[in-house]
């Protein structure tokens, strides 16, 4: 029997699942990504230590590999996780300084410099990047201000999944999807852009080489092997960004099939043949970025969404406002949304908690209940928050289809939310269209181990795995006069911004 190991570098843990080539788990471990602030003078600077990555993962391997009968039945081994976060590596491959994560906020100088120097439209036009502070190549602006001594020693600047395939093969390599976190890559012609490089005074020898994911870069070599019980010489294949990953196992690779991810956030993309970098899906707040599917780009764009429902239940519904062990359980606040009939009693939400980042791309909006009323209710306020969120989904979902000339055709949703099926029902109502919430463990880390596979010739494609791997579960499928009610508040819900954008702005 053939085995296929994913490696997920979240922001909260490192995990490392083995699966067969029909997506089942056979085993898995996990070990915390632990934060480091090692800056008195700088309390909000934050890292990972390259060490406790290799280190916890590691652990998280042996732990996992432990558990097979036979290791050598492991074919393959892929790595996914989060985008921007890098470290420099010198000639001899030591790290010469922590990964800045992206929860630092030391670069919003060079942020403020970027936009002035060289621009979001420019930024866009090129690699399909929003300018974010956490991008790549602020990161690397920083280290030449200020550590100018460590980037001069700098052989490679190695995203974080590459930098553990550097640990497991010693290759130092990025796939194309890591790349496209940089806002160096030229999404066009899928290498570096020596404009971008050009004009952000940024050494183009500081980056790797970039490949499709799917490449084999090498074999975990003997010290890799005792330290994390792969069998010497498992083949090393490129993985890639995380939610892009996940879209493997779920169908989310073919144009047309929109892949909704919810939990705190929600993260909605789909599939296209080809970048479309125009100023219309950069006003909408998307990014456009490569695939880990062959030959095909994702659109995507995220916003919060689940953190305003745990925002009302631990402010509003706790004997301790903002103590979550005080709060009302989710089955009972959501038992009081279904007693509130589809419109929340007139009541709407703008769920703008953290400012707006698709289709309205605004961080000074704010967020705000419309509509209340003596006789509104708390089921009311409950109900208009999902609402509220599944207004927003319904709207980012119009954006994507103007803005990239695309049918959305199919919807597939994974992640936390999955499992409030009031919620799931109350979004297929809102979208008008059916959504499948499949059945797939570990989706993420799934995706890698994938990658792995059709890497090795496990699978003959992306296709072939999807038709091993996927596993249905429920359907949400649109109840028509509920949808009707909908259609008439999402009209409602799209005027809320305009009519408050000016008074916050100034409040």
């Amino acid at each position: 029997m053939d085995y296929l190991v994913g490696i997920d570098l979240g922001s909260t843990s490192l995990k490392a699942v083995v699966y067969n080539v029909n997506g089942k788990v056979l085993a898995s471990a996990s070990r915390p990504t632990e934060r480091f602030h090692p800056d008195a003078a700088h309390p909000d600077w934050t890292v990972w230590q390259p060490e406790q990555i290799w280190g916890g993962t590691a652990d998280a391997l042996r732990e996992a590999i432990a558990k097979l009968d036979n290791p050598r039945n492991v074919k393959g081994v892929a790595v996914t996780g989060m985008g921007m976060d890098g470290v420099p590596l010198d000639a001899d491959g030591k790290w010469l300084y922590p990964f800045i994560s992206w929860l630092d906020p030391r670069t919003a100088p060079q942020l403020e410099w970027w936009t002035k120097h060289i621009g979001t439209e420019k930024t866009f036009g090129i690699g399909g990047n929003p300018v974010w502070a956490i991008n790549s190549a602020l990161r690397i602006l920083w280290m030449k201000e200020h550590e100018p001594q460590i980037l001069a020693r700098t052989d490679k600047w190695l995203l974080i999944e590459d930098f553990l395939n550097f640990m497991l093969c010693g290759r130092r390599a990025t796939d194309y999807s890591m790349a496209s976190c940089t806002m160096l890559f030229d999404q066009r012609r899928l290498t570096w852009s020596d404009e971008m490089l050009k004009l952000s005074g940024i050494d183009k020898r500081l980056m790797p080489d970039a490949h499709p994911s799917g490449t084999v870069l090498g074999e975990v070599h003997a010290a890799a092997a005792k330290a994390t019980g792969l069998p010497e010489g498992t083949p090393v294949v490129l993985g890639g960004h995380d939610h892009l990953c996940g879209a493997l196992p779920v169908g989310a690779f073919w144009p047309g099939v929109v892949l909704d991810v919810t939990g705190t956030w929600e993260i909605v993309s789909t599939s296209i043949p080809r970048p479309v970098l125009t100023p219309q899906v950069h006003k909408a707040g998307l990014t456009i970025q490569a695939h880990v599917g062959r030959n095909v780009h994702a659109a995507w764009a995220s916003t919060p969404a689940g953190e305003s429902l745990e925002w009302f239940r631990n402010q509003l519904c706790s004997r301790q406002p903002g103590d979550a062990k005080t709060a009302e359980d989710w089955e009972t606040l959501m038992g009081l949304a279904a007693q509130s009939a589809p419109g929340a009693g007139g009541v709407l939400f703008l769920p703008h908690l953290s400012g707006s980042t698709c289709p309205v791309v605004d961080a000074h909006s704010k967020g705000c209940f419309a509509g209340l009323r003596s006789m509104t209710t708390k089921g009311d306020l409950i109900r208009a928050i999902i609402e509220g969120l599944d207004y927003q989904f319904l709207d980012m979902l119009t954006s994507f289809a103007s803005g990239l000339g695309t049918t959305m055709e199919r919807i597939v949703a994974v992640g936390g939310a999955t499992k409030n099926e009031f919620w799931m029902q109350n979004k297929a109502d809102v979208v008008g269209k059916t959504i499948e919430a499949p059945e797939i463990e570990e989706a993420t880390p799934l995706g890698a181990a994938i990658l792995a596979g059709v890497g090795v010739g496990v699978y003959k494609s992306e296709q072939d795995a999807y038709d091993k791997v996927y596993k249905p579960g429920r359907v949400y499928k649109p109840n028509a006069a509920h949808a009707r009610t909908y259609a008439r508040g999402f009209e409602l819900y799209r005027q809320l911004y305009p009519a408050l954008r000016t008074v916050n702005a100034k409040a």
